[in-house]
């Protein structure tokens, strides 16, 4: 029994390490994503492991000692997160403010309370044509008649991935007064960029066209997405030099496809040569216009909108070196910015809302938003 819950144990710590270290190309990345989100729930085994071997009713022995400590080591590895975000938040509305400017939020930005509070309640919502056979769901903002409208484009690297991509992110800002049109966009390799920037163009020209049938204002929108999706809003934003778009919000995005292209490798998690050449036509050799458009990084201008970027320091998928370029240049172009570093989170950082990269992501968007849909 004891040699059984010294594997559980140990198992546990494996998970639990993957909220310190970034997950290796051979592991499931699904897992770092795990241990990252819901890790501070599943810390209730090792938990309980090492209560039981501790107190003076457990199993006495060398034995014991080994799997209490593992335990306890397993337990201390996923609930550090946590205590890394309350950190962090205690800083984050004056580090917000410095950046941005100031804003009203409701709430804190992380509590340990809000880690076991219900997810944001269901959104009404519609699907509507926007471009052809292209769709988007339409979140009306909950008690605004005429509210700011976030464009969020869905992850998925490219050739795969729909709307409806953590769909509770999409609840939570309608909930908080935000319209949504969550876009499907055509996908690689039978669409090569820039279509995808074309798409990002046609939602904007639509919500724009109907904003009086939406209650949406249609000064005032906002261009979001995630990882690949990210790359696609960070470009598109940048490029469409659209006085409508306040805002730019990527996550976890790759914003310089040459430098993705310098360091991507066949054996890595994603195999990203063949995803960026099945999304981009070819290499940067063949195809320089290409990689250098679909790079925010080049876009950057003085004219540039206001932009939130939200990476974990151990995403596996996509090099946090991206976001840290970019707040860089940004910083040089002098454009309002502001860039949240997880040191603890990896891809899909927000996909439990009420995970700590949940909370702080969710009250940085909103903080931006508020801002910048002033």
């Amino acid at each position: 029994m004891r040699w059984l819950l010294l594997l559980v144990a140990a198992l546990f710590l494996g998970l639990g390490l993957l909220t310190v270290f970034r997950s290796p190309d051979w592991l499931s990345w699904k897992l770092s994503i795990l241990a990252v989100q819901f890790g501070y729930l599943l810390a209730a085994v090792p938990l309980a492991i090492a209560l039981g071997v501790f107190l003076p009713a457990g199993p006495a022995g060398a034995l014991s000692g080994t799997v209490g400590a593992v335990a306890a080591a397993a337990f201390l590895m996923l609930v550090q997160p946590c205590f890394q975000a309350w950190r962090i938040a205690r800083q984050l509305p004056a580090d917000l403010t410095r950046q941005l400017g100031p804003a009203t939020v409701a709430g804190s930005p992380f509590t340990f309370t809000g880690l076991f509070r219900p997810w944001p309640a269901a959104a009404p919502k519609r699907t509507l044509a926007y471009a052809g056979a292209l769709l988007l769901d339409f979140y009306p903002a909950i008690g605004r008649p005429v509210a700011p409208c976030v464009i969020v484009i869905h992850g998925g690297g490219w050739d795969d991935g729909d709307r409806g991509q953590i769909a509770n992110f999409n609840d939570g800002l309608a909930r908080n007064g935000y319209a949504v049109a969550d876009i499907s966009y055509r996908l690689a390799p039978a669409a090569l960029w820039p279509a995808q920037r074309d798409d990002v163009a046609a939602a904007v020209a639509y919500v724009k066209g109907h904003a009086a049938e939406l209650g949406v204002d249609p000064r005032r929108l906002v261009i979001f997405g995630r990882s690949a999706g990210g790359q696609i809003a960070e470009a598109a934003g940048y490029e469409l030099h659209d006085p409508a778009v306040r805002g730019v919000i990527g996550l976890y995005a790759p914003s310089d496809m040459n430098f993705a292209w310098k360091w991507g490798r066949p054996d890595d998690a994603l195999n990203s040569p063949k995803l960026m050449r099945d999304f981009l036509g070819g290499t940067p050799e063949t195809r320089p216009a290409e990689y250098d458009s679909a790079s925010a990084l080049l876009q950057v201008n003085a004219g540039t909108p206001p932009t939130l970027l939200v990476h974990g320091s151990i995403d596996t998928l996509v090099w946090n070196r991206h976001s840290i370029r970019l707040a860089a240049r940004l910083a040089e172009a002098g454009v309002p910015h502001y860039f949240l570093s997880l040191p603890w989170a990896t891809h899909a950082l927000e996909l439990n809302p009420r995970s700590p990269s949940g909370q702080l992501s969710d009250y940085a968007v909103l903080w931006f938003l508020a801002v910048v849909c002033r």
